[in-house]
């Protein structure tokens, strides 16, 4: 029940499928997301010549493809595996198994209240979509409470216990951002230079582990990425500009993780 979606997906759009029959030249699929079927050209399942389409795809299996085509008024969604990178596949499993928790939320909700869960999934997703892509995303924004439950209107004895469970249940995530700092100072007090710098970057929030060799990592914390990487460019931009007062050198590098 995750994620159902109603009409056909955008074109580029990222979708989980299941492949329920292989053929010759093509792949047809279940998309999950929509209840619908779509299909995979033999051309688009992988790069280069393909002698067996089997080598690469069989019944059953669960897939990430991109929509490259769709028309409504014959039904039809043309599908590519071969254009999902690593990293979008990645993040696209991850956005379904955290839909996953969310609905598991949902049922235990549905079970405190003596409530079926096929009744009360499709009324709180109807709510939810209304400010939100995702539960999870949802979910998430009540945890850090920037999202208030009372926007959803819901019933006051299903928001109570949504709310209650959400809090109980699910934690607040922790994104870190990440940096390399590099100092040199050839100073009569360059050690006493240095060390202030440093205390400069901690006073801004980051944590400062040492590398050897006059580099020196930044780490900062927050709820999300746009937070924690603007924490780490504050406290880097503390370190250099106070040791290139003190006429020193200094240079600095995010690190993706």
């Amino acid at each position: 029940m995750v994620l159902k979606k109603s009409g056909f997906p955008e074109e580029s759009e990222l979708v989980q499928c299941t492949i329920t029959s292989v053929q010759s030249h093509s792949v047809f699929v279940r998309m999950d997301e929509y209840g619908i079927n779509g299909m995979i050209h033999i051309s688009e399942v992988a790069p280069g010549r393909i002698r067996n389409i089997r080598d690469y795809v069989v019944e059953g299996k669960s897939v990430i493809c991109k929509v490259m085509r769709v028309n409504p008024e014959r039904g039809h969604v043309d599908l590519s595996l071969r254009r999902v990178s690593e990293s979008q596949r990645r993040n696209k499993v991850n956005e379904m198994k955290k839909e996953k928790l969310a609905e598991k939320l949902v049922d235990v909700v549905a079970s405190n209240l003596n409530m079926e869960h096929k009744k009360l999934y499709p009324l709180i997703s109807e709510k939810v979509n209304e400010h939100f892509y995702l539960l999870f995303e949802c979910f998430t924004e009540i945890v850090r409470g920037s999202f208030s439950i009372s926007e959803l209107k819901l019933p006051k004895n299903i928001s109570d216990e949504l709310k209650k469970v959400i809090l109980d249940r699910l934690k607040p995530e922790v994104i870190f951002s990440k940096g390399k700092l590099s100092l040199e100072s050839y100073a009569s007090d360059g050690v006493e230079i240095i060390k202030e710098t440093l205390k400069k970057a901690v006073d801004a929030g980051a944590e400062v582990k040492c590398l050897g060799g006059g580099t020196y990592s930044l780490s900062c914390k927050a709820s999300n990425y746009k937070d924690a990487e603007a924490a780490l460019d504050k406290s880097a931009k503390a370190a250099i500009s106070y040791i290139k007062s003190k006429n020193s050198d200094g240079e600095f590098s995010e690190i993706k993780v």
